[in-house]
């Protein structure tokens, strides 16, 4: 794919080129996004992800041996949870493989592993597994190298249902692949496998270490960074979202964050008539990605 570095995007027209901001304003920073309303505060977040873990506890691997095991035999794993008054022994190695492997390690108190337990006997350690593998950034690269990219970036989406329905529309729209962060994101779970309802068999999705990191890199392969955000420059559907795109996505309650935005080439909004200012995540991904699928649709007619 050619690079895209020098030219200027057209607005009214279908020339690829870097959007030009009408106006000299800076944008007003709001810690709310075109995800739900609802301002999410820290403890509302962790307790989203305690109910993901009490929901995938059939998901996981307990125990010193099974886990260093599971580590051997390269099993996809989302995140290692550790009893963070237990780091001597065989802990250690565990931890030491789960770093080598760029796997997440948590320390928590016991009682949260009592909790999470069904063998109720994890030794201090639970892993978390993935229903499905993911793939690595260059994969996607690889498989698109021939054809104008279409992807998808979701900044810290924490519901397994938000997800598991986006990756069901990905499917449907004609998404190449889905980027999702390792850290404070949903991992591909039972549940989300079954809300995709079989589309993970037909997306893949690319966990990565930094989300600003991957959207430069996409960018150096010629990919323009569209945003989701109530700020937005221009409704969606007066934005040209042809050619090499990523749409990105925010988080639940948090929406984009502000580094994420700084990155996009240019941010898109929804029109809001009625009392509610805002959309679910996987409602606004939805609208966004079957606008791309139009304009591309109708540049084909």
């Amino acid at each position: 794919m050619k690079k895209n570095k020098n030219t200027k995007r057209n607005i009214q027209g279908n020339k690829r080129g870097k959007f030009e901001k009408k106006g000299n304003k800076p944008f007003e920073k709001k810690q709310q996004g075109m995800g739900d309303k609802k301002s999410f505060n820290k403890t509302s977040r962790d307790e989203l992800v305690d109910e993901q873990v009490s929901e995938e506890s059939t998901n996981q691997i307990e125990g010193r041996n099974p886990v260093i095991e599971a580590l051997k035999s390269e099993h996809p794993i989302n995140k290692i949870l550790i009893d963070s008054g237990d780091k001597k022994g065989s802990v250690v190695k565990i931890v030491g493989m789960a770093k080598d492997k760029g796997i997440i390690v948590k320390y928590v108190d016991r009682r949260k592993l009592d909790e999470m337990s069904g063998t109720r006997n994890h030794q201090g350690v639970i892993a978390e597994i993935a229903a499905y593998e993911t793939v690595e950034l260059e994969d996607l690269l690889e498989k698109t190298k021939n054809k104008e990219p279409f992807f998808l970036i979701l900044d810290e989406i924490m519901d397994p249902h938000n997800l598991g329905s986006m990756v069901r529309t990905a499917n449907a729209s004609g998404v190449d692949g889905i980027i999702i962060p390792k850290r404070r994101s949903v991992g591909l779970t039972v549940s989300v496998a079954k809300v995709a309802q079989g589309a993970l068999e037909h997306v893949p999705v690319a966990k990565v270490s930094n989300i600003a990191q991957t959207m430069e890199r996409l960018k150096e392969e010629g990919l323009w960074m569209v945003g989701a955000d109530m700020d937005g420059e221009q409704v969606h559907y007066e934005a040209n979202l042809l050619g090499p795109i990523a749409l990105i996505i925010g988080g639940e309650g948090k929406g984009l964050s502000e580094l994420t935005k700084k990155k996009c080439d240019f941010l898109v909004k929804l029109p809001m008539e009625g009392a509610i200012s805002s959309l679910n995540a996987s409602v606004a991904g939805a609208v966004l990605m079957y606008e791309v699928l139009r304009q591309r649709k109708s540049k084909q007619a």
